[in-house]
């Protein structure tokens, strides 16, 4: 599949696009120029009829993937993880953890997070734990990020606690993509449950502007 995966996109490649994609990333990975669309389509093209994977196969290609200069195959990566997402079990989440940690940025990171490790921990509730372990490692901040954000599409089923325990945690942490996540996850929460999350950012006055600013950003600071 790698083989196939790289003839398919490097036939697909656009330098032109490439070094402005480039510039986009502050220049932390190498492109081949291909935007969403195309590369969807041509991800469609090298999956087109390929078996079921087993769980050794998706963390093969992912590792593969990520060995991978191009930021493109990342994404081929995070794309076929989610895809496929059911058949991961608690022994593909330390390989999981070396992706969220190896070539870090919140491209790959959040892909992750709320479409790969969110429907893992549903599936699996003996990995809660690590998500508390992840949310709570000083100097871990894509952990952290991805512990926030995994249940990011849970929406009524989201265990607002572990939520809010987990934000009121890093409420001061001046890492700017920690505040986002933090203010994003609530974001997201305050679809269901808008008072609890307008309660909570009341109650921490030491969240930053920017994760009050997003969290209450559809529902503002009125009541329920």
């Amino acid at each position: 599949m790698i083989e196939r995966l790289q003839e398919v996109f490097t036939a697909g490649a656009d330098p032109d696009r490439a070094g402005p994609m480039k510039a986009y990333m502050r220049d932390r990975f190498e492109f081949l120029g291909l935007t969403s669309e195309p590369r969807r389509a041509l991800t469609r093209e090298v999956l087109a009829g390929a078996a079921k994977p087993t769980e050794r196969d998706l963390v093969e290609v992912a590792l593969a993937c990520w060995a991978l200069p191009q930021r493109e195959y990342q994404y081929f990566a995070c794309d076929y993880l989610r895809r496929y997402a059911k058949v991961l079990t608690p022994a593909a989440l330390p390989a999981i953890r070396t992706l969220v940690t190896t070539k870090s940025w919140w491209d790959t990171v959040d892909i992750l997070a709320a479409n790969v490790v969110g429907p893992m921990v549903t599936a699996h509730p003996a990995l809660l734990p690590t998500m508390d372990e992840w949310a709570h490692r000083p100097g871990e901040l894509w952990l952290a990020r991805t512990a926030i954000l995994h249940q990011l599409r849970y929406g009524r089923r989201t265990d607002t606690d572990r939520l809010f325990a987990y934000c009121a945690s890093w409420a001061t942490e001046p890492d700017f993509f920690i505040r986002k996540a933090i203010g994003w996850a609530l974001r997201e929460h305050a679809k269901t449950d808008p008072g609890a999350v307008r309660t909570f950012v009341a109650d921490h006055p030491a969240l930053s502007p920017l994760s009050v600013r997003e969290a209450l950003k559809t529902i503002g600071h009125g009541p329920a």
